[in-house]
């Protein structure tokens, strides 16, 4: 068994969790602990909680959003394509006006 602060992580064989799956859902619904079911000692499964499992998809779909600059994309979705057109030309205007750097615009 492993510990961690949170949880008890139990490995046990496939054929361990064959003979005892309903005693190993048990530990895993009432005794929070997880269980890993191994196969020729390599990880293949695991026996979560439904409120594990719950939290673990929560993540999971708040991770799959883009985040920073990246949610930003979504975010342009509603606007008309002239008003984005009008908006880059303007920035490329700023730009060009800058006069700290040159401004390549057909890279």
């Amino acid at each position: 068994m492993i510990h961690t602060e949170r949880f008890v992580v139990r490995k046990v064989s496939a054929a361990e969790a064959k003979a005892h799956l309903s005693a190993l859902v048990a530990e895993v619904a009432y005794g929070g602990q997880h269980v890993v079911i191994e196969r020729r000692g390599k990880a293949i499964a695991a026996l979560v909680s439904i409120e594990d499992l719950d939290r673990l998809e929560h993540e999971r779909a708040r991770s799959a959003r883009p985040q920073g600059a990246l949610a930003l994309v979504g975010a342009w979705r509603d606007i008309p394509d002239r008003k984005l057109d009008a908006l880059l030309s303007d920035i490329y205007a700023a730009r060009q006006r800058d006069t700290g750097r040159p401004v390549n615009l057909e890279a």
